[in-house]
């Protein structure tokens, strides 16, 4: 496979990869939801996370994906945590899929969602964010949706997602933001407010810039990893003159 990092090793078991310890053993990961919930994960997310936590709208979150992505053609796309396979809905069929999750359970989900819409260039690997078994510059685009803040280690993922992205990729992301929860609502993980995020983000080449979309607790962000000569203070330029129009549909360069 050409994007494996060197001597990262895999075994593929009933359409998903797997990564091999030091004793050629498969790498054991604690999912954050269990494995006998996976076959309802989207009605939970449906009709309890985004109406009772999010304050906002599953619906309304696919046509947001669907309005980023529909333009989008030919590209190396990696999703981290891919979950059940929701962006199938958006994509278009001749993108060249990499799914990313820590919880087999849900890959498999994902992977007969993925055959549903007939995309014929897919792989899925039970792997961790924070240490991805890809080659340097191997993607186009990646993509994030509702998982960044299980992430223990974001600053190490940043720096991952720096690493395996093409100079001038694009990532898309949304996330619930603690300036954006309702009093009542309690959400899991770890949050950070869209003024951290752009730090970290900026921290590792990425110009940062949020999308103008109103969807209860979650932003929607960009970030496009810019070449090593370009300075913090070009990047942040670029951003305030309204450098994002067509991102998603460039070329990266």
């Amino acid at each position: 496979m050409k994007k494996i990092k060197k001597d990262i090793k895999i075994i593929r078991r009933k359409g998903l990869y797997y990564l091999m310890d030091e004793n050629n053993r498969i790498k054991k990961y604690k999912p954050w939801l269990h494995s006998i919930f996976c076959f309802i994960y989207d009605r939970i997310m449906r009709e309890s996370v985004f109406p009772k936590k999010f304050n906002g709208s599953y619906k309304r979150h696919i046509e947001i994906l669907k309005r980023e992505f529909k333009p989008v053609h030919k590209k190396e796309i990696l999703e981290i945590g891919t979950g059940t396979g929701n962006l199938a809905k958006a994509l278009q069929r001749d993108m060249f899929y990499t799914g990313l999750d820590i919880s087999a359970g849900l890959l498999n989900i994902a992977s007969s969602n993925f055959e549903k819409y007939c995309f014929p260039n897919i792989e899925l690997f039970v792997a961790d964010a924070s240490d991805m078994p890809f080659k340097a510059n191997s993607f186009d685009r990646a993509v994030c949706n509702l998982s960044l803040n299980f992430f223990p280690e974001k600053e190490r993922f940043i720096k991952e997602l720096s690493r395996v992205l093409k100079p001038g990729g694009v990532f898309f992301c949304s996330v619930p933001v603690p300036e954006k929860i309702s009093k009542n609502a309690r959400i899991k993980g770890n949050l950070l407010s869209e003024e951290d995020l752009k730090k970290l983000f900026q921290k590792y080449g990425f110009a940062f810039k949020p999308c103008n979309y109103e969807n209860g607790a979650l932003l929607y962000f960009y970030g496009r990893l810019f070449n090593l000569h370009y300075s913090q203070t070009n990047v942040v330029k670029f951003v305030d003159v309204g450098g994002f129009a067509g991102w998603m549909q460039a070329t990266p360069h």
